[in-house]
């Protein structure tokens, strides 16, 4: 009989309380700011990061996970009898925690041999961030509870990343210039005219697929980009950052346009809002286009 494990990383952001709850592992990635070194949801809430960010101007930095604690973490698995270990990461063109995955993988297999017959380790890309493979992650872990086997898991998943979209509005650029890690963001040049981007997170990258001008059109800008390329009659979910006043209008826009709540209602981590700011309202459907 197959025993199953989720493996993922802290940038998924799932509420501590869900991962207990659902026994998934999770690694957290480091976080150095304000002086200090702390462990993504395990000894800092979003809430408390965002607390810090808003008395300091500093861009919180944070590193890849090794291969080390994948290696580590695989073995501990393997010791308590998985035959099956679903390793999701963050986008691998914004950190090489992906790669850090397989290397872990090789490694483990390299150091103990014996395992290779008895245990199957399956990397995957999530292509994105944070509830973007959070979410279907916490999906995966019901399916596994129901009996699915981890083909079935893998196809579930590799599907949401392939045909899934953020579709996301930063107040402003101040972070993701300094991080420099988000394309799009680098490349908008509307700031100045007063302007904010749509932008597309999917696919391993980022693109601006519009412009607004002023606070008060956006939800009703975000609302339109949404709509023309939302699938109809498919979930959809809602994320924000420390302020979650815009999302809530969204949602209640959305329910009067669908029919239906947001699937999550969910806030970014630490990592996210260094990369992107701490001010931010998204959108995340399954796309037409795809």
């Amino acid at each position: 009989m197959s025993k199953i494990m989720i493996v993922t990383d802290s940038c998924c952001d799932l509420p501590k309380e869900t991962i207990e709850e659902l026994g998934i592992t999770v690694l957290p990635f480091e976080v150095t700011f304000g002086g200090e070194t702390f462990r993504e949801i395990i000894d800092k809430s979003s809430q408390e990061v965002y607390e810090m960010m808003a008395k300091n101007d500093e861009i919180p930095k944070h590193s890849q996970i090794s291969p080390l604690r994948f290696q580590e973490t695989y073995k501990k698995l393997y010791d308590e009898g998985y035959t099956d270990v679903i390793s999701v990461s963050i986008n691998s063109q914004g950190s090489g925690t992906y790669n850090n995955s397989v290397i872990g993988k090789e490694d483990f297999f390299e150091s103990c041999p014996e395992a290779r017959d008895k245990m199957r380790i399956f990397n995957i890309d999530s292509r994105c961030y944070t509830v973007f493979y959070g979410y279907p992650i916490m999906e995966a872990v019901k399916k596994i509870r129901k009996g699915a086997e981890a083909e079935e898991i893998i196809a579930y998943l590799e599907d949401w990343f392939n045909v899934c979209g953020i579709y996301a509005v930063p107040y402003n650029l101040k972070y993701a210039r300094k991080s420099g890690r988000i394309s799009a963001a680098k490349a908008f040049a509307g700031e100045v005219l007063g302007l904010k981007p749509i932008i597309l997170f999917a696919d391993n990258t980022t693109v601006t697929v519009d412009k607004i001008r002023g606070e008060k059109n956006i939800v009703p800008k975000l609302l339109e980009v949404v709509e023309k390329n939302m699938t109809p009659q498919t979930p959809y979910l809602i994320l924000h950052g420390r302020d979650n006043t815009l999302a809530k209008e969204i949602e209640k826009e959305m329910i009067k346009k669908t029919g239906r709540k947001a699937e999550m209602f969910g806030q970014i981590g630490a990592v996210v809002a260094a990369n992107i700011g701490p001010d931010i309202v998204a959108v995340l459907v399954r796309r037409k286009n795809k």
